[in-house]
């Protein structure tokens, strides 16, 4: 999820050079496919496609995915327009919306044990982010550029809170006496949702108000590149309306499709927690290849900012979301880890403290991670 002070290249603070500056100018900012995929979606959900057929139902899964695209681009589009911090706070709750409600209409259902699934989803996305997307974004810029730079103390202040948030979400779970299992007891299940909301609020108001140089690129102004311009009020308006639109099709397309992909899943004897990883993935798409581009223009900082913020907000907003749903709907919320997803989190942090430790990179930190993300993956598919 997207949480920087620093936009990608084709947002607020990011620097353009003057040729991807007019290719952005001549690229529309609402593309026809954005607005497409919503108007799709919710005739998806009012025809009930996904409850026709085999080929309706895949089709419904495409309308599902497209519109989870084009609801984040929205978002960008609207979170560009208004600035920081609050375009943050748009993008941030615009995604938290999207995680949430794949995740809890799955819980919703009754096919399997989704207990488990905002635990998984969580998990998965801590993975994905600290090995799979910061892997890839070393390995890229490392190959193209050799050594890369970024800001010591913007990184170190993104790790020192995702680390007291996911082990105080996924670890302490598993060591509390008061409910049995890798269960919270209600109060501890509000006290652990307020904990991540304040130390994540704590650090969007460091990232993007009183310390923001801490996350900035350290060459801001390069001669001969610009910024690229805000969208006009019209696109911004027409953009909020899609958004609201493509969320609302998110969200009924999800509650439909919920009950018969997790049973797919199950059927096929693969586990469960592979439906965490495909939502984590999902939702974390366009900022990956927003990161990904970003170091490969050399440009590691907005990279990282992209990747350890969306790491951040994933903990810091989804977990309290899916809380208040489960005590107000009464459903089990299972966040503890096991011991292999333990050691797997204890090696990611580690690892990746050893790899941004003194302000450089190179392609080694990004085949370290992209190995672990590797061996995550095929435990995950064979347990």
């Amino acid at each position: 999820m997207q949480t920087d002070a620093t936009r990608p290249a084709e947002h607020d603070d990011a620097i353009v050079p003057p040729d991807t500056k007019r290719a952005l100018l001549r690229r529309p900012v609402l593309p026809w496919w954005t607005m497409l995929f919503p108007a799709a979606g919710i005739v998806a959900v009012v025809t009930s496609l996904y409850a026709l057929n085999t080929i309706g139902m895949v089709a419904a899964i495409v309308v599902l995915i497209g519109s989870v695209l084009a609801a984040v681009h929205h978002a960008e589009v609207v979170a560009h327009r208004v600035g920081e911090p609050f375009g943050t706070l748009i993008l941030a709750v615009a995604v938290t919306v999207i995680e949430v409600s794949l995740i809890v209409s799955l819980m919703l259902s009754d096919a399997g044990d989704a207990s488990a699934l905002a635990r998984d989803t969580v998990f998965a996305a801590i993975m994905i982010i600290l090995n799979g997307i910061v892997g890839l974004c070393l390995l890229a810029g490392g190959v193209r550029h050799g050594e890369q730079r970024f800001s010591l103390r913007g990184a170190s202040a993104a790790l020192n809170v995702l680390a007291a948030m996911a082990v105080l979400s996924l670890v302490l779970p598993n060591y509390v006496s008061s409910a049995p299992g890798p269960l919270y007891s209600p109060s501890q299940l509000v006290m652990v949702a307020v904990v991540s909301l304040i130390l994540y609020g704590t650090f969007v108001m460091v990232q993007t108000v009183r310390h923001r140089e801490y996350f900035l690129p350290a060459e801001e102004d390069l001669p001969g590149e610009a910024h690229a311009e805000p969208p006009g009020d019209r696109a911004t308006l027409a953009a909020l309306g899609v958004l609201v639109v493509a969320l609302v099709a998110v969200v009924l397309l999800a509650k439909g499709l919920s009950a018969k992909v997790e049973s797919a899943i199950l059927s096929a004897g693969l586990p469960l927690a592979i439906v965490g990883v495909v939502i984590a993935a999902l939702v974390l798409a366009p900022e990956s290849l927003a990161a990904y581009r970003a170091a490969k223009r050399n440009r590691l900082q907005t990279s990282l900012n992209l990747a350890l913020g969306s790491a951040l907000a994933t903990i810091g907003l989804t977990i309290p979301s899916v809380a208040v749903v489960s005590l107000f709907l009464g459903l089990p919320l299972a966040l503890g880890i096991g011991a292999k997803q333990m050691t797997l989190l204890v090696l990611s942090l580690f690892t990746i403290t050893l790899t941004l430790g003194n302000g450089r990179t190179t392609v080694l930190g990004g085949a370290v991670h992209l190995v672990i993300f590797a061996v995550y993956l095929f435990v995950t598919v064979v347990p």
